[in-house]
């Protein structure tokens, strides 16, 4: 693990510093479909309704939060409920310094005692950085679906991965 990097549980007093991070994206790129950045009071919502069932962790550098990853559920119907889909965001100030590496790799460690079979990602392309981390990470292209998404005056294509955990 990097040297000063700590990755904790969320706190509901996490919901500003995630919520300046993933503006970041929403505002000036593709890596999500949201379009209109969310408050810290949206971002509240949202990890309280993750955390009841599925972890989210944060990484801290120095004292400074640098990033957040989460499972969430894939979809509601009950013969899913072990399989997630995988998110993670890095401050852009922080990337190819190792930090997404240790991040997700110790939310990924979680989920087999979770009761966790298979983790998805999915990713909207161009996003090479992402994709090398999820194949670093064991998981493998599985789908690609063109032109799915329309943000910023362009269309945009997602490619799923998958990766297996031993049985639940």
């Amino acid at each position: 693990m990097p040297e000063g990097l700590t990755i904790r549980h969320v706190t509901p007093g996490d919901a500003g510093a995630i919520a300046a991070i993933y503006n970041h994206y929403v505002t000036g790129s593709v890596v999500t479909f949201e379009e209109s950045p969310v408050t810290a009071e949206d971002m509240a919502t949202r990890i309280a309704a993750v955390t009841m069932s599925h972890p989210w962790l944060v990484a801290e550098k120095d004292g400074a939060m640098v990033g957040y990853a989460y499972a969430g559920k894939y979809h509601a119907r009950a013969a899913y409920r072990h399989t997630v889909e995988t998110t993670i965001y890095l401050d852009h100030r922080c990337h190819g310094r190792g930090l997404g590496t240790a991040l997700y790799r110790a939310l990924l460690e979680r989920l087999p005692g979770l009761g966790i079979r298979a983790a998805i990602g999915s990713i909207s392309l161009p996003n090479p950085a992402s994709i090398a981390l999820h194949e670093k990470m064991g998981f493998a292209l599985v789908g690609r679906f063109p032109q799915i998404g329309f943000k910023f005056g362009q269309w945009i294509d997602v490619v799923y991965l998958h990766r297996t955990f031993g049985a639940p």
